[in-house]
């Protein structure tokens, strides 16, 4: 090869790379913002460390607790598909042994858990959380 086909081939490959690295920041940068990394979820992860993490566990998988329990595992596909509506229903009104919290958490309260919930299949999300913030 000659010395221009080389430095022909090293730029194209440089601007595909950097093509490819700004394509993926971009999206990246879309899902954060899509995932409302706001005030509301650092008061919904503090809510939920206070009054579900005793038996839901911190990552939603369940404690010893919650596990002796059989309490769901917040991640899985059966939780995350039910609807906000349902979601929001067995927290405000309890569920099997997991107690009502209507009169200890207010509407909005109840909403943040269902959206805190929601984030607990994002890996990422969900290790932001582990640091106190989501």
């Amino acid at each position: 090869m000659t010395k221009d086909k080389t430095e022909r081939h090293a730029m194209i490959a440089s601007i595909i790379f950097l093509l490819i690295f700004f394509f993926g920041l971009t999206l990246f940068v879309s899902w954060v913002v899509r995932a409302n990394l706001g005030p509301d979820s650092v008061a919904s992860t503090a809510t939920f460390r206070t009054k579900c993490a005793m038996c839901h566990g911190r990552d939603g998988t369940g404690s010893q607790v919650g596990k002796s329990m059989n309490v769901p595992d917040l991640r899985s596909p059966v939780v995350q598909k039910m609807s906000d509506a349902q979601l929001a229903q067995i927290i405000s009104d309890g569920k099997g042994g997991m107690p009502s919290f209507k009169n200890s958490l207010s509407e909005d309260q109840i909403h943040g858990l269902v959206t805190y919930i929601r984030s607990l299949h994002h890996p990422v999300l969900f290790l932001r959380g582990g640091e106190g913030t989501l």
